[in-house]
């Protein structure tokens, strides 16, 4: 086995155990309303109906019925248990959820019948610890491993492991697309020419989903082959499936949207199926099969030789019945794979049985610079070409080890490739979102000072003579951080904030000359990156007379979760003030990226410029805000 995927299985190996351990410690010992509190179970759930499913499994939907408002991490593909309260430890089975939708699921589970059990007590769901996800992401590894070692099928994995340099079609007449700009064109040009790699590299607000999409359109017009558009979040497989199909091209969306709308879950199998013709014929097979069952059933225990004989009998039947309809389903499915031109899906979910059997000329990797390099190799298997899109200096993927982040995880192939393959990287360098005042650091620091703002939003701001930009700095205020748990919190700093977001709010209603409606204010984040401070943000905006009426329009959350997103005005909350200036993991600048790049016409950064200075990144930030004349000092403010 190579060198390369050799160190990948083993820091996979770690992150595993590491991620079986916290599972473990979640519920090992957690009762089940502690398991539903930390998103792993429902419970109490109703039965809402049953059918049988491939390969004579049982799927059954059921309904969380209390509790519908904790947010849960029970999602499409996730292996799952249903389970009574009587005795959980035995009255238990195992299966798959196929389908989440709101507070309903459909879970598959390995029976062909429900037990006995599900009839009386209380039943739930409980997420099982998912080593499917693991288990295809080491596969892909070996594989990969062993590939790499024939001459044959290997020449993209050789690129990509950087033994070999990627090649390109210079005799290609380029072409250009009135709607995208100059480094756009360049990107959508390059992925065209690519033989195995072409990357692009999309800061903040540069329309690189717009990229894509055009890219896309154009290799299936040069190429006519099937393409497998992939992401690390479903999030991200939602934008992109929807925007695919909004310029007419045929999509298959593999998995479960999370984004409900009807545009999107007409992509899906499943209703791509219900519309097929041969659906009618499937149904009545279904139909057939559960009445043969329900006759079976309808023996008791006690029963003689000529009973358990046409007991079954019956069985025999509707699991023949259930042959045909998986033969119907594979034959629907390959009929409606054979129009498709694009399929969308995670990257573990590029494995799906439906379309696991399928190869691509095109692999497209969006949100690279979030996804783990293992779980990429899952469809950069089933292609001959590879495009990776994404911005490698804003967050990174979540790895719960911190060895196995430490000894290399925690670097994508994103990363690798971009430093590898320069020649295969393009740069988006024309921004869509942001004043020039709050995209100019950024710029300066991680794109070379190469970003510019596009003329519709270079100079915009909240309202005529606003500044776009502003670092207020808390030293000497005694704005002191206390610790809460193993999370820093700054009450007076959280209580500051509000003042200032209210007296702006003010302002805006004078420059309006009359009162806003909720349709007119803007849209607001406010930051930090501590957990506990965000929930000191959030109960302190209850209490903010001037902002009661707007609270739909303002978001108080971490930094991780607005990745991708943007608002009209951002706050953010540094939250650290010590005499030793210690930052902690403030000193994550690629998640400043994140931060400080989600404003559209206001940045407000209020921070203790003495505790921030121990790094030169905000020593120099502090110094760029300065030079605009956007720094002030929270004591300026003493009378808000």
């Amino acid at each position: 086995m190579s060198e390369y995927f050799r160190k990948l299985l083993d820091l996979l190996k770690v992150e595993r155990e590491e991620d079986r351990q916290a599972y473990i410690r979640m519920t090992e010992m957690a009762s089940v309303s502690e398991r539903r509190a930390n998103g792993l179970a429902w419970y109490p759930i109703a039965i809402r109906g049953n059918e049988m499913s491939r390969g004579d499994y049982l799927t059954v939907e059921v309904e969380r019925t209390t509790h519908q408002d904790l947010p849960h991490q029970l999602r499409f593909g996730m292996p799952a248990v249903l389970f009574s309260n009587h005795e959980p430890k035995k009255d238990r089975v195992e299966g798959v959820i196929s389908h989440q939708s709101g507070n309903r699921l459909k879970i598959t589970l390995k029976t062909d019948e429900l037990p006995d059990w599900s009839r009386d007590g209380k039943l739930g769901i409980d997420l099982l610890f998912d080593d499917n996800s693991y288990d295809e992401m080491q596969n892909a590894l070996k594989t990969a491993s062993s590939r790499a070692e024939s001459e044959k099928d290997s020449h993209l994995i050789r690129v990509l492991t950087g033994e070999k340099s990627p090649g390109f079609d210079d005799t290609l007449l380029k072409i250009d697309i009135l709607k995208l700009n100059p480094s756009q064109n360049e990107a959508v040009n390059k992925i065209l020419s690519a033989n195995e790699l072409a990357i692009v590299h999309g800061p903040p607000g540069t329309g690189k989903t717009t990229t894509l999409v055009q890219a896309i359109k154009a290799m299936l017009l040069k190429d006519r082959k099937q393409i497998l558009v992939v992401a690390p979040s479903n999030t991200a497989v939602d934008l992109l499936s929807e925007k695919l199909s909004e310029e007419g091209l045929e999509v298959l969306r593999v998995g479960n949207p999370v984004r409900v709308s009807e545009r999107l879950l007409s992509l899906t199998l499943d209703s791509k199926m219900a519309a097929h013709s041969r659906i009618k014929d499937i149904k009545a097979l279904k139909k057939q099969a559960g009445e043969y069952k329900n006759m079976a059933h309808k023996y008791k225990r006690q029963f003689g030789k000529a009973e358990r004989e046409q007991r079954k009998a019956l069985f025999d039947e509707a699991h023949k019945i259930m042959k045909d309809v998986a033969s119907i389903e594979q034959y629907v499915t390959d009929d409606l794979l054979a129009k498709t031109q694009v399929v969308t899906a995670t990257l573990v979910g590029a494995n799906h049985y439906t379309v696991r059997s399928l190869n691509y000329h095109t692999v497209v990797i969006d949100e690279a610079g979030q996804a783990l390099e293992p779980a990429c190799w899952i469809p950069i298997l089933k292609a001959e070409k590879l495009v990776l899109a994404g911005d490698h200096l804003q967050l990174a993927p979540t790895i719960k080890s911190a060895e196995a982040a430490r000894n290399g995880l925690s670097t994508t192939l994103l990363e690798k490739s971009v430093a590898a393959h320069p020649e295969s990287v393009v740069l988006l360098e024309e921004q869509y979102r942001m004043n020039e005042a709050i995209m100019g650091y950024s710029s300066k620091v991680f794109y070379q000072n190469k970003l510019k703002a596009h003329t519709s939003v270079a100079t915009r701001t909240l309202f005529p003579g606003d500044s776009p930009l502003a670092f207020i700095d808390t030293a000497g205020c005694g704005f002191d951080e206390k610790l809460q748990g193993t999370s820093s919190t700054n009450p007076e700093e959280a209580a500051f904030l509000f003042k200032h977001l209210s007296q702006l709010v003010n302002e805006l209603t004078e420059a309006n000359k009359k009162p806003l409606d909720i349709s007119q204010f803007p849209s607001i984040a406010i930051i930090s990156p501590y957990k506990e401070q965000i929930n000191i943000l959030k109960e302190q905006l209850l209490h903010a007379p001037a902002l009661k009426d707007y609270l739909s329009k303002i978001a108080v959350n971490t930094i991780d979760s607005f990745q991708g997103q943007e608002r009209d005005v951002v706050y953010i909350s540094m939250t650290r003030s010590n005499p030793e200036a210690e930052i902690g993991f403030l000193s994550d600048i690629r998640r400043m990226n994140v931060a400080m790049t989600r404003a559209r016409k206001k940045l407000v950064v209020i921070g203790d410029s003495a505790t921030l200075s121990s790094l030169p990144f905000y020593t120099d930030f502090i110094a760029y805000a300065e030079g605009l004349g956007a720094y002030q000092s929270a004591w300026e403010f003493a009378d808000i």
